[in-house]
């Protein structure tokens, strides 16, 4: 039995292994004509039949019924189409999420400057920080995109008003036009916020207000047009028949050292310097020194929420999803920098005080941030390193510089951003590896690559980027001057004396931060107790060192 199965087994592959013979074109004709003989075989041959034209009339339907479902129309319009007209859905979402980051960073500069000010001018803070983004928005939607990012002439754009008549993208980037406008609207929104950081406590709420929009509407985006616009004179110069074609290259600021903060901290300096320091101030050549912060948890906080924004910030300008190892490189380069700014502060900050001061180390990493903005793409992870860390010394030197000067910044933003945005600036003609070149829409382009000083690379970069930090600088300093000393002769730019001792909380906005926060009297607004019914004995103040002072606070 078995061996019988076996057998036919056997046959069965050898049977198989023998192929039949190809029919000729005429063998298959005469077969078909032999099966058509059968009526099963007809019956098959027109169900066939009908099923092949039935699908060949749906198509031809679609085409001509509803020629957008298959894409006709785009086909037919494929020959007009521009660069301008195709928005890539990648790097448009990608350039919305770092503009929501950006955005967010308006709730750590509120609280960095809230935490660092005195209790009694905590409101006015608050609301001189609301109140400037909600006039950013409507004055960079009006006209400050206008001169910042449209076609123009060197100096200025002349398009594109209040968002009308735009392209579907914004030049060749692929990004939607409106995302990129976010995009702008929250650096542009940066810039306005860094100022009121140094004329915090004696700057009245009109003054903020109008000096908001000089520099929202008109400084920052005319300045920035020159850098960042599509026919600015510095991204254009170097180039044969622009400003100062023998350099032999344009002016780089990858996400904004210059073009943000550098702007934002010296308008902060010129506002610093016309109001004048705040009622008190005693300054540590005449004895004295800063005036203590309120809230050292709220302003460690919001700068630690600036550096989670600062992702947007830098890796969101190269506006491209796509440039993989660009985008990793960049958050990478400005991790590094923060962290060896951060311990840079710290450390020279013992050195001069003897104390590891928390102001210094969150300004420290802050000015890592600042120079790194600039130079981000182009440098190597230890060039960030090495750029951060001097970041982090010269903003402690920064702050020393300005106490001798007796300049009152009391958050700090003119060496952060001012004196650091300048350092990075210059950083990129000294750190610039040589390795890559311009970032793109759909991959990086390092076939002309920067390369600085340090690199091998001579001192072209450095040189187009001294004069274009230098010009940006100057003008904005002369302009600032200006607005700020026009705001002071119109006697809108400072509180009162009286509503400076008052506190700017109960005079300019009619409450406190704190209604309940009394430890001693000096943190009361001055004049509560002489405005309240009068009192037969005044609060004894608290030594809140001693441990059993602890059981008797409210």
């Amino acid at each position: 039995m078995i061996k019988e199965l076996m057998a036919k087994l056997n046959t069965g592959k050898q049977r198989s292994v023998i192929r039949e013979p190809r029919l000729t074109y005429w063998q298959k004709l005469d077969r078909l004509r032999m099966r058509m003989r059968d009526p099963e075989w007809r019956r098959y041959g027109k169900l066939l039949l009908i099923g092949k034209v039935a699908g060949v009339g749906l198509l031809v339907g679609f085409v001509f019924l509803a020629p957008d479902l298959i894409g006709w129309n785009a086909l037919a319009a494929d020959g007009d189409l521009k660069a301008t007209d195709i928005v890539n859905p990648v790097n448009t979402v990608w350039v919305l999420l770092a503009a929501f980051l950006v955005f967010a960073m308006q709730v750590g500069f509120t609280m960095l400057e809230a935490g660092f000010c005195r209790s009694r001018e905590t409101v006015n803070v608050l609301m001189e920080c609301i109140v400037d983004t909600c006039l950013c928005g409507l004055l960079f939607y009006a006209i400050g995109f206008a001169f910042m990012f449209s076609h123009g002439n060197g100096f200025i754009g002349y398009h594109w008003f209040f968002l009308r008549d735009v392209p579907a993208t914004y030049e060749s980037t692929g990004v939607a036009f409106l995302a990129f406008w976010l995009f702008q609207f929250a650096f542009a929104d940066t810039c306005s916020t860094i100022t009121s950081g140094a004329m915090i406590g004696r700057t009245s709420f009109i003054g903020d207000l109008l000096y908001s929009v000089a520099v929202s509407g008109f400084i920052y985006p005319i300045i920035g047009h020159w850098a960042w616009g599509p026919d600015g004179f510095l991204a254009t110069m170097g180039s044969a028949g622009y400003f100062l074609p023998s350099i032999g290259t344009g002016f780089h600021d990858f996400a904004g050292s210059t073009v943000v903060h550098t702007i934002g901290g010296f308008i902060a300096l010129a506002g610093a310097i016309v109001l004048g320091p705040r009622i008190g101030r005693k300054f540590k050549r005449d004895g004295g020194g800063p005036m203590s912060p309120h809230d050292l948890v709220i302003a460690a906080t919001g700068g630690l929420i600036l550096w989670f924004g600062w992702y947007g910030f830098n890796p969101g300008s190269t506006l491209s999803a796509m440039d993989f190892e660009g985008i990793g490189r960049v958050a990478t380069n400005t991790t590094l920098a923060a962290c060896a700014g951060g311990l840079m502060a710290m450390i020279y900050g013992y050195v001069l005080i003897k104390k590891w001061d928390l102001g210094y180390t969150v300004n420290g990493f802050l000015a890592g941030l600042v120079a790194i903005t600039c130079p981000c793409y182009w440098v190597s992870p230890t060039g960030s390193i090495i750029l951060g860390g001097v970041a982090g010394v010269l903003v402690v030197l920064g702050l020393e510089l300005l106490e001798w000067l007796r300049i009152d910044d009391p958050i700090g933003a003119v060496p952060v951003h001012g004196f650091c945005g300048i350092w990075g600036t210059l950083s990129l003609g000294l750190f610039a590896c040589g390795k890559y070149g311009i970032t793109g829409a759909l991959a990086a382009d390092n076939s002309a690559p920067l390369t600085g000083l340090f690199y091998g690379g001579g001192t072209s970069v450095l040189k187009a980027q001294a004069i274009g930090s230098l010009i940006i600088t100057v003008s904005t300093f002369a302009v600032s001057l200006a607005v700020m000393s026009s705001l002071k002769a119109l006697g809108v730019l400072r509180v009162s004396e009286h509503g400076e001792n008052v506190g700017l909380d109960i005079y300019e906005h009619g409450l406190p931060a704190y209604p309940e926060y009394v430890i001693t009297p000096e943190a009361l607004p001055a004049g509560i107790l002489t405005q309240a019914e009068p009192v037969s004995e005044a609060p004894t103040p608290i030594d809140v060192t001693k441990p059993e002072a602890a059981s008797s606070m409210p």
